[in-house]
């Protein structure tokens, strides 16, 4: 697992960034899945446990890019529990640098039989939900980038998008006591995503502007470093 410097000091700036914004100590579980010269660097953690890798070979990851899905049998599981989380206190988000299908699960901790309240799901295709069983679908147009969630009351969370931040009337459950699950969604009938990411963070409520700007100004700092 090696860097060069410019990227090591791209990382570097990113923690540095998120503890000036006051966003670090809300992240829980974190992987930077670009960079790095190999996949077990890819699925090294940044902070918090390091994820279980379900079928992912050295094939399926690129430096610059990050790790691809099949949509069929590739996952990662974030060893990060949903409910270690508070019930009105919660973020999920990825950096998406590829989209491949229509319809894929970029993060959930979900149920698809029996969703169960206090679900939590990111799709490529705009679906979210954050604490509930219902899901909104974006206004926003998808394209590859930063996509994330945050709760921080009973009554409403935020839904961060190609650069907009969207409010969500929904009411929280009770935490879905399942572990979150990358490219992939829990249940009898599960859904797998074939799309691309560099990058996840799961944890307590934050601000998703600006962790946005710092995983946004990361990815292209990463792309800068790569000859």
């Amino acid at each position: 697992m090696t860097q060069s410097v410019d990227l090591a000091n791209a990382i570097n700036s990113f923690v540095k960034g998120c503890k000036t914004d006051g966003t670090w100590d809300a992240i829980k579980a974190c992987c930077i899945m670009a960079a790095w010269d190999g996949l077990t660097g890819a699925l090294y953690p940044l902070k918090g446990p390091a994820p279980t890798n379900n079928n992912f070979v050295s094939g399926d990851y690129n430096r610059e890019t990050g790790l691809k899905g099949n949509g069929s049998t590739k996952y990662l599981n974030s060893n990060r529990n949903n409910y270690d989380d508070p019930q009105n206190s919660n973020h999920n988000a990825v950096y998406v640098t590829l989209l491949s299908g229509p319809s894929a699960i970029l993060i959930a901790a979900a149920d698809s039989t029996s969703a169960g309240a206090g679900s939590n799901t990111l799709s490529s295709i705009g679906f979210s939900r954050s604490r509930s069983n219902t899901f909104y679908e974006t206004g926003a147009s998808i394209t590859p980038g930063f996509l994330g969630h945050s709760r921080s009351n009973s009554a409403s969370y935020l839904l961060r998008i190609s650069g907009t931040t969207e409010t969500k009337p929904q009411a929280s459950d009770p935490a879905l006591n399942a572990s979150v699950l990358l490219y992939a969604r829990q249940g009898t009938v599960p859904s797998y995503s074939s799309d691309r990411l560099s990058f996840y963070s799961i944890g307590e409520n934050l601000d998703l502007a600006l962790l946005d700007n710092r995983v946004s100004t990361l990815m292209t700092d990463i792309g800068a470093a790569i000859p």
